[in-house]
């Protein structure tokens, strides 16, 4: 049999984490995990039952009775399909509020260990490509390829700047710089698993580097594990 790896890709908002993983997995053949999506689904049931993102002991409890499945995007401009509780919420969840809302329940301990479990077991046969900001240093430990995703803020504020209009939004640079730096610092100075890079992950600054050489870089460290 084949033998599949697990890529674990981490990186701050805007260093374009979801693309490249996706881009990865479907170059290798793999299942492509969207962990963030998983955060938004959560942040989304929790604004549509009226709780608040801040309250600890709802979210947690949010997260544990939830049923979260993904799925390969089916059109353009997602990143995956994304069930909750049996119902497709793919473009709700990409609603900037929402966003910011799995951002803040991220911090939270009970809804990581609730979430962390669900990504486990999705990555337990191998043959995974898994991004978000703890995947090497938490959820995937032991996984046998880690990458750390850098960039400048003005280079991730751009890439932000692009998804937004895509998505038929008219962002203003000034406005988006500031949330990359908001975002920054509440990912990296939470209690429960800060954004940080892996003893044993391979750093790759994407500043001026295309999605192409990205991708074409990770693949070559992947397939030179399978060796």
């Amino acid at each position: 049999m084949e033998k599949r790896i697990c890529i674990a890709i981490d990186g701050p908002v805007g260093s374009g984490k979801s693309t490249v993983a996706r881009r990865v997995a479907k170059e290798l053949g793999y299942t492509y995990i969207d962990t963030g999506a998983m955060y938004r689904a959560v942040a989304l049931k929790a604004k549509m039952m009226g709780a608040r993102w801040d309250d600890a002991s709802a979210m947690s409890r949010i997260a544990s009775d939830s049923s979260i499945r993904l799925a390969p995007a089916t059109e353009e401009g997602l990143t995956c399909r994304v069930s909750l509780d049996g119902r497709d919420v793919s473009k709700e969840i990409r609603e900037t509020d929402i966003g910011l809302g799995a951002s803040k329940i991220g911090t939270i301990s009970g809804v990581r260990r609730a979430l962390v479990a669900m990504q486990r077991r999705m990555a337990k046969e191998g043959g995974v490509v898994m991004e978000g900001r703890d995947i090497g240093t938490v959820v995937l430990p032991r996984a046998e390829l880690k990458i750390f995703l850098s960039g400048s803020v003005e280079e991730r504020a751009k890439r932000r700047f692009l998804e937004l209009q895509k998505k038929g939004k008219a962002p203003v640079m000034s406005e988006v710089i500031e949330e990359v730096k908001k975002r920054d610092l509440q990912d990296s100075t939470r209690a429960d698993s800060p954004l940080k890079k892996a003893d044993d992950a391979v750093e790759i600054d994407t500043t001026g580097m295309t999605i192409d050489e990205v991708v074409g870089a990770i693949v070559k460290l992947a397939r030179d594990k399978l060796k």
